[in-house]
């Protein structure tokens, strides 16, 4: 009753999100009203409108009556400059990023260009606007991108980056208009905060900021504090000496209730001596091996049948995936006393529990988590002697950016590279606050609604969903789910030969590049030729993406594809022209129209086809992922690949139990199974990961909202 009720307002009084694009709606009319007018205006007139525009907010300090013009401005100079008119809905999510709210735009739609309107106008102030990007590659490619706009109308320009000197960096800061990532931005206003002379701060007052993939930002990557640091007077060497003792220790194996008819078929991961995954066993080989070494099978129930049993295999420490913690148990706990005592790292007779020992402690639990739960080529990379992390949103890595609490540094002795000191914390400040300094805050990204609670809790920003100028056509497969693994890429590769044998070009999305790695060997036995996008490969990015979208064209990408990323269909030809610099009109005009063939074979084939190879923890990165194909309108199709053994299954499903529930419904080896159940199943372990993910988040600002009141006065 209540919601049929609440259906019948919303019908003659519509949504909220519709009232307020028929609000909007009325300034696009005002600003299409004077298009003609400013069509009209030679060059040298149309950019003197800026100077009577700040003028006038000078006079009367009303931006928003500046805001039809400052918009008809903006949408002129982009068409005489780039080539590039404004859609209306561009204008609408330039209006929703003004008044500080986050602009939900499907991928593809333009965000990037929408962006320039808000900025244009709001840098009429002379206050500064700050367009924040998630990498340095896209803050450069954007300020590039969009900069003609800007300075056609008199507005400079900036980019801040790593590695930037002091004056650089005021210099970008100092622009109406400053392009930078989330990190860089942070840290500079740490710095500053750090400075002890007023002239050798960087930023200006904090006044509005737009930031792209709003939800990548502010949502995940606010898990991780910003952190400037200090080295502290510690010595090293007890990381190498704890890292020499890990691999002694035996993980502990959970009670796992398994029938005797069942355990040929059940399988365990276990780990060999260097802490690394040895691949799956057969349980029974497991049991064999674990009743030569004390280890045993015990009844559940007497009153139970005895073939139902536990396997229990006593350990040292306990693997906690969904925390990524690992801790000693008390059998652990002896060992590691035993083990410490013949190392001459702790006194005979001592505890680990002693005050005296926290060090002990802190070096044994890092070492632990270093080895048990961070692996190589997915979580870090090592580079030129160093340890690197990836980030497990953009797969990029963070060059200078390293873990705390010991953990970098056990990584370090891990994988025998020199173990730099840890650092002791000078400054930090979380993303939430850092980002709540601003007078106005705003935000753009086509993943957002599934995060509108959180946004409006933390940041009070509401969302506002912006429909789209093309209607999409992109034919999103039923996701395909396998018993393992092994069955699972069997299957992507059919799939892939086939869209390259069509020449359909293919974008195979990874959440690792140890994968990205595995599925190009996988390629490359079966003579497909294809292009391989990761943080190893970081540097030829822009040249992978141009022909990603050419007819036949296999790309396989770890998340670094996901965002911010434009597959032109037949290979983006005037990304291709500016890079091999060519002026020639002739050039031009013939490679124009050979693109536009190939655009056209493309098309034919069914556009841009999306491999995924297993669902991210975060529902929005697969459709981010899935958000590459189908832009504006374009053809094309997506398919995610599963298996009972992907990391999201395994650690917050119930794989052990829907695999028998398989078998027992007859499906076989090599057999894939689309099923509504399943489909709930995944999205349920996808929700468990984010619910746990925003507890993180929530915790980790309760922490530094004590130190926020001072920040505000400083």
């Amino acid at each position: 009753m209540i919601k049929a009720t609440l259906n019948s307002f919303r019908g003659i009084f519509g949504s909220r999100n519709q009232r307020l694009l028929k609000g909007y709606g009325r300034l696009v009319k005002a600003i299409n009203a004077l298009e003609s007018e400013f069509k009209d205006l030679s060059d040298e007139d149309l950019s003197s409108i800026t100077a009577e525009l700040k003028s006038q907010y000078v006079t009367d300090g009303d931006l928003e009556a500046l805001l039809p013009q400052a918009f008809a401005a903006v949408r002129e100079a982009s068409r005489r400059t780039l080539r590039l008119r404004h859609f209306d809905v561009q204008l609408i999510g330039g209006i929703v990023l003004h008044v500080g709210k986050i602009a939900e735009m499907r991928t593809g739609e333009g965000k990037t260009l929408a962006a320039t309107l808000p900025a244009y106008l709001n840098a009429l102030t002379g206050r500064g606007v700050h367009i924040v990007t998630v990498n340095d590659y896209l803050a450069q490619r954007d300020a590039d991108w969009m900069g003609p706009i800007y300075r056609f109308l008199g507005m400079e320009v900036g980019v801040v980056k790593s590695g930037q000197t002091p004056d650089d960096k005021r210099r970008a800061y100092e622009a109406d208009i400053t392009y930078g990532t989330n990190n860089e931005f942070g840290f500079d206003y740490l710095r500053d905060n750090l400075a002890l002379r007023k002239e050798d701060r960087a930023q200006r007052e904090l006044a509005f900021a737009i930031v792209d993939e709003v939800d990548s930002i502010l949502i995940d990557e606010a898990r991780t504090p910003l952190i400037i640091s200090g080295r502290s007077e510690e010595s090293t060497e007890l990381y190498v000496k704890i890292n020499h003792l890990v691999p002694k220790l035996k993980p502990h194996s959970p009670p796992a209730g398994a029938a005797n008819e069942e355990i040929e078929a059940g399988r365990v991961q276990l780990m060999d001596v260097n802490g690394e995954d040895r691949g799956e066993m057969v349980l029974r080989d497991a049991l064999d091996h674990a009743q030569q070494n004390g280890q045993h099978l015990v009844e559940i129930d007497a009153k139970t049948k005895p073939a139902k049993c536990q396997l229990i295999i006593p350990g040292d420490f306990l693997v906690d995936e969904k925390a990524k913690q690992a801790h000693l148990t008390e059998e652990g706990h002896d060992r590691v006393e035993k083990l410490l005592a013949e190392a001459g790292a702790l006194e005979s007779g001592d505890s680990l529990y002693d005050a005296a020992n926290i060090r002990l402690m802190h070096h044994l639990t890092a070492a632990l988590r270093a080895h048990a739960l961070f692996r190589r080529e997915v979580d870090y990379i090592v580079q030129e002697g160093e340890v690197v992390i990836v980030d497990e949103f953009t797969g990029r890595t963070m060059p200078g950016r390293r873990w705390s609490d010991g953990l970098h540094q056990a990584i370090e002795a891990k994988e025998g590279v020199r173990v730099k000191e840890e650092n002791q914390t000078i400054a930090s400040i979380t993303f939430q606050n850092y980002f709540r300094l601003y007078g106005k805050l705003a935000g753009m990204t086509g993943t957002a609604d599934t995060e509108a609670y959180e946004f409006q809790q933390i940041y009070n920003l509401e969302v506002a969903v912006i429909p789209t100028h093309m209607p999409m056509i992109r034919d999103d497969g039923a996701d395909l789910v396998y018993l393992t693994q092994k069955d699972k890429f069997d299957a992507i590769i059919e799939d892939i030969e086939d869209c390259h044998e069509r020449g359909q070009p293919v974008l195979v999305g990874t959440t690792s590049i140890e994968t990205s790695e595995y599925l190009s060997g996988l390629l490359g036995k079966k003579q497909i030729p294809h292009q391989v996008l990761n943080a190893k490969y970081h540097e030829r990015e822009a040249e992978i993406i141009i022909q990603a979208g050419r007819p036949g064209t296999v790309t396989i990408a770890t998340n670094m594809a996901g965002r911010g990323t434009d597959i032109v269909l037949g290979g983006n030809i005037e990304a291709e022209l500016k890079r091999r610099d060519v002026t020639e009109e002739s050039v031009i005009k013939e490679s124009r129209k050979e693109w536009q063939g190939l655009h056209e074979k493309v098309i034919d084939s069914g556009g841009l086809h999306i491999v995924g190879t297993e669902r991210h923890e975060s529902r929005r990165i697969d459709n981010q992922l899935r958000g590459r194909s189908g832009r504006q309108g374009d053809p094309g199709s997506s398919r995610f690949y599963l298996s009972m053994e992907d990391n999201l299954m395994r650690i917050f499903g119930d794989p052990e139990r829907t695999k028998r529930l398989l078998s027992r419904a007859g499906m076989q080896q090599g057999e894939a199974i689309e099923s509504k159940l399943l489909s709930r199943q995944i999205e349920r372990a996808q929700r468990k990961v984010e619910a746990h993910n925003f507890d993180i988040r929530k915790q980790l600002l309760e922490y530094d909202d004590v130190a926020n009141d001072p920040r505000k006065v400083v």
